[in-house]
């Protein structure tokens, strides 16, 4: 195993995050023939921290709560019961116009008709993420982090993230904690801010464990030059996601892992699923299979969760991968944005590709 890991430590898992909410209608249907709607709290990060903390270990949420607020209430409550513990300041709405966890307004789509996402992220409170919130020496170093995870989304959510999430890496590599940063472009962030970005990113990255991006993000946040994104037949893109993932390795040679999921979109409800992973000199690729899909939101979050938690039961390398895999598969088959595995053998069930009945 190429990455080691701290020995004393309160929490595998440290993710910070801005806490929204999504709500989805009811039975596929779309958003704007809908009156009877899901509601969920949600974030990309603890996406990823779910299948570790359902798998029973130790996870840590950094974000910030609107004071007296009902949302911030169910949220707190859905993070308890997702096994996590989380801490964040509690910021005053201050009038109706004020702040506010965001909303996220998704429908999954079905069959030829692909879901559609609306982010409505006014007045959100995570934007105001700071580092003076939190006594870092004492979560790393008092009480020990194995893996601090970290995303694009809330690296460019505004300049006080920015600045959050590279004061983060600094202390988890000063204390010894590995960095795992999954880039997560998305380019109404990244408008008229593209310069201070790209940089903020590249700091990040050159202190990162474990860099994770689809084709456009590890283009458009590091300047990597890689495939042209999306399109048919994704199987025959490997090559050059191989070609483009040492050209980031050659950028960041202090990284020691780096991956990338591999989606081919045949109809809403069924996918090709892949992924290719280089773990030091060491290809592990999963050519693309057939996935059926209740939901694809949080299908990569799912890829990222899984991957880690290998790393974090220090399995060998090959099964980071395919864990990682099976359990972005599991993720999909959930009305919730994440995987809520029973145990181990679930996951490892999705990617033997056994669906029978357990009794």
């Amino acid at each position: 195993m190429s990455i080691e890991l701290k020995k004393d430590f309160s929490f595998s898992l440290l993710v910070p995050t801005s806490m929204g909410v999504r709500i989805t209608p009811v039975s596929h249907q779309p958003v704007h023939s809908s009156d009877t709607f899901f509601m969920q709290a949600t974030s990309a990060e603890t996406n990823v921290a779910s299948i570790a903390s359902y798998l029973g270990l130790p996870v840590k949420v950094l974000t910030t709560f609107v004071e007296d607020s009902p949302v911030a209430n169910l949220i707190k409550s859905n993070l308890a019961s997702r096994h996590m513990t989380f801490e964040g300041r509690e910021v005053p709405q201050g009038n109706p116009w004020g702040y506010r966890h965001q909303f996220n307004i998704a429908d999954m789509g079905f069959g030829s008709r692909g879901p559609r996402v609306h982010n409505d992220r006014a007045g959100e409170v995570g934007r105001t993420l700071n580092v003076k919130d939190f006594d870092l020496d004492r979560i790393f170093r008092k009480e020990g982090v194995q893996i601090v995870h970290l995303s694009g989304l809330i690296a460019a959510l505004s300049p006080e993230t920015s600045t959050f999430c590279l004061e983060l890496a600094k202390e988890a590599k000063k204390q010894g904690t590995r960095i795992s940063f999954d880039l997560n472009y998305r380019a109404s962030f990244w408008k008229g801010r593209e310069e201070e970005l790209s940089g903020v990113f590249r700091e990040i990255a050159s202190v990162s464990d474990i860099l994770v991006g689809n084709e456009e993000d590890f283009q458009l946040c590091l300047g990597i030059e890689g495939p042209e994104a999306g399109g048919k037949n994704i199987g025959s893109k490997i090559e050059s996601f191989k070609v483009m993932i040492g050209r980031v390795k050659k950028d960041y040679p202090g990284t020691s892992v780096f991956a990338t999921t591999l989606r081919q979109v045949v109809n809403a409800n069924t996918h090709l699923w892949g992924a290719i992973m280089l773990e030091g000199d060491s290809w592990h690729v999963i050519e693309p299979r057939e996935i059926g899909v209740l939901d694809r939101i949080g299908g990569g979050d799912g890829f990222v969760g899984g991957l880690l938690y290998g790393i974090l039961r220090g399995w060998e390398p090959a099964k980071w991968v395919q864990f990682g895999w099976a359990s972005g598969a599991l993720a999909t088959t959930f009305l919730t944005d994440y995987a809520q595995p029973a145990d181990e053998e679930q996951v490892w069930s999705v990617w033997e590709g056994n669906a029978r009945v357990k009794r």
